[in-house]
């Protein structure tokens, strides 16, 4: 009986640390991770056709190949503007529940391969509902990456606070924590990741 529980607690522990890749990418100056196997394709910005009754964070819609694709405006669903696009803007396809959907962002930054033990709590923030759409943090170097629950994102009932500086927090708790019990911190090298 003991050694079965050692086996499952052992599988458990292999198991987090299974590593996982996440692209990722900026919104307004703040850093955010899609785990990789979600995207399908990244392209650069091309104009939408508005829909009618639509939320102002999504664009319109795309012709991708056949496929009619909804856009959304990610800088517009935190509520941190409409994001003025240019040649340099970019949108990631993503797949959620068999729905090709868009994701309107700045740029894409990198390719990051993160074991589960790396990845931090959300830490609460009055006032905030970022933990629902946040599976985690992860502090790399001199930056600090929010890993982003996709089908959230997409939660029409799901609403951020107008001018909030909540996310803000979350990431400067979540670090000061990370650097606090000796994490990746600024010590953090390629081979560690």
């Amino acid at each position: 009986m003991e050694a079965t529980a050692q086996v499952l607690e052992k599988n458990t522990l292999e198991e987090q640390n299974i590593p996982q890749q996440f692209i990722t990418f900026t919104v307004r100056g703040r850093e955010y991770g899609i785990n990789i196997m979600s995207i399908r394709e990244i392209k650069g910005w091309t104009a939408t056709t508005t829909l009618p009754n639509s939320p102002s964070y999504m664009r319109g819609v795309i012709n991708l190949r056949g496929t009619v694709v909804p856009i959304m405006d990610l800088s517009e669903r935190f509520q941190m503007g409409a994001t003025q696009t240019g040649k340099n803007h970019v949108v990631m396809i993503v797949n959620i529940s068999s729905r090709l959907m868009g994701i309107l962002v700045d740029a894409v930054s990198d390719i990051l391969t993160i074991n589960q033990t790396d990845i931090r709590a959300v830490p609460p923030v009055e006032g905030s509902n970022h933990t629902e759409i946040l599976s985690g943090l992860v502090s790399l170097e001199d930056r600090m990456v929010g890993l982003l629950i996709l089908e959230k994102l997409f939660d029409k009932n799901l609403s951020f606070i107008e001018g909030s500086p909540a996310m803000d927090e979350s990431f400067a708790t979540a670090n000061t924590q990370i650097q606090g019990e000796g994490g990746l911190g600024t010590d953090a090298t390629e081979e560690e990741l």
